[in-house]
């Protein structure tokens, strides 16, 4: 890759990070720390890998065995886990989490869950505040024991836990350089929240998006999601803010006056090695990638899918993914009598063939952050059929590669689909089309774009100071 990143410290702050969980989110963070590794980021190492999730030292061991076995890390030494560095080797909670303590008692209206160390001793206690979307700002106390047992003291709060943590591993990280600079990237908008107000003036913040922002209908005037609307009060005081498409960085800006350094930085998707020629595709098959969840719309499609083999009798659609409809879904594909032509192939570990193989991909999705089944998909040569929905898909199609649908609209749906696989000639020109528009998204554009940032927030004083 081309991309130079400043010389700095560069750290990837993730809420959790665990195999097969959270869907796209875990594989588009994992893949942008190994993107920075192969831009040279700490001589090919890449970003440490930090999260906050309080599971066992045993089970962290295991989530990194199993990204270092599928490729998805450069190495498991990359990756820290806040609670598995919590206790002290001596018992109780580690040295510099009681330095960051105060006096004070745990909350007697909440219960506690108690971290351990290895030998079964407590060194930390999280308030467990059940069915509060806002429970990771809370102040209640998280208290933080001695060797013997008793309460060393406590912080202030998720915040407060997560802060000392974080100020530990910075002042491990400028041992010798005191100066030296620190660019953290926060994959977490709960995390963002938390570190709007970190103090540190060497350290800078860069927040990346991951989703929407509204609420249905999902116009730029829709309700904001109760979750983002904080959010967009502190959003000012990130150094930098990464969004996934023009789009949605437009949409947010004109409608919050956003005036600081907003870029935009999509997740990074490979090209194929090859791309297999549309007549070499299994001719009338067209799949999807994505869970088998509510808002992914997968009934349409099917529903879509009956009126394409009325006109295309060979038509197949193969949809991989599991989730909670499964059942609905198939109950769908048997009233419609559809079982010949539509299939429920559940997951699939190498995506990349399915794209190959295939002679186009359908996406229904009421929403996305960037939708990256359809990036893949132009990357591998396969046309792309999707709803015009917020946000990815007009972006990812601006410069051709498929046909976009008016959202909702199941009979237009129909005929694009008819329209591709009934037209080899548009087949192949789409298939070209492709390839060329997945290049904006190549992880050496990408990275150039990311390093550009960071080179601008070093270059100015942190915007939270």
């Amino acid at each position: 890759m081309s991309a130079t990143f400043p010389d700095a410290d560069y750290l990837v702050l993730s809420s959790r990070l665990i195999p097969d969980m959270d869907g796209g989110y875990t594989l588009a963070t994992l893949a942008r720390a190994r993107q920075m590794a192969e831009a040279g980021v700490h001589g090919g190492d890449g970003p440490l890998l930090l999260t906050v999730d309080p599971g066992t030292p045993a089970e962290h061991a295991r989530h990194r065995r199993v990204f270092d076995e599928r490729a998805l890390i450069t190495s498991p030494a990359r990756m820290r886990n806040l609670f598995d560095e919590a206790s002290d080797p001596v018992g109780g909670a580690a040295r510099w989490l009681r330095d960051a303590a105060h006096t004070g008692e745990p909350d007697p209206a909440l219960e506690y869950r108690v971290i351990e160390d290895p030998r079964g001793r407590p060194a930390v206690a999280l308030p467990v505040i059940s069915g509060d979307p806002d429970w990771h700002v809370s102040t209640a106390a998280v208290v933080v024991y001695a060797a013997d047992g008793s309460i060393a003291g406590v912080l202030d709060g998720f915040g407060a836990l997560y802060r000392a943590w974080l100020d530990h591993l910075v002042q491990g990280l400028r041992a010798g350089d005191a100066g030296r600079p620190v660019v953290v990237l926060c994959e977490s908008r709960q995390l963002g929240e938390l570190l709007a107000g970190w103090d540190d003036e060497g350290v800078r913040l860069v927040h990346a998006i991951h989703t929407i922002h509204l609420e249905p209908p999902y116009r730029p005037d829709a309700p904001v999601n109760a979750l983002w609307s904080r959010w967009f009060g502190l959003a000012e005081r990130f150094d930098a803010v990464l969004w996934l498409t023009a789009e949605q960085r437009a949409d947010a800006r004109a409608r919050f006056g956003l005036d600081g350094v907003h870029v935009v930085v999509p997740h990074g998707v490979a090209a194929a090695a090859s791309v297999v020629p549309p007549a070499e595709r299994d001719a009338g098959r067209v799949v999807m990638l994505n869970r088998l969840a509510p808002g992914k719309r997968i009934d349409q499609a099917i529903r879509a899918f009956a009126g394409v083999v009325a006109v295309v009798p060979e038509a197949r659609l193969d949809i991989y993914g599991e989730g909670p409809q499964r059942a609905a879904l198939q109950g769908l594909i048997t009233e419609l009598h559809l079982c010949a032509h539509v299939a429920l192939r559940g997951s699939t570990d190498d995506p990349g063939r399915v794209l190959d193989e295939a002679s186009a991909l359908v996406f229904t999705s009421a929403f996305e952050g960037q939708g990256l089944a359809v990036v893949e998909a132009l990357a591998h040569g396969c046309p792309v059929v999707s709803y015009d929905v917020r946000y990815g898909p007009r972006d990812a199609l601006a410069d051709g590669g498929g046909i976009l649908v008016a959202d909702g609209d199941e009979d237009g749906l129909t005929r694009a689909l008819v329209q591709v696989l009934d037209d080899p000639d548009l087949r192949v020109r789409l298939s070209r089309e492709a390839v060329q528009a997945a290049r904006r998204v190549d992880p050496e554009h990408v990275m150039d774009a990311l390093a550009a940032a960071v080179r601008d927030v070093l270059a100015a004083p942190s915007r939270r100071v």
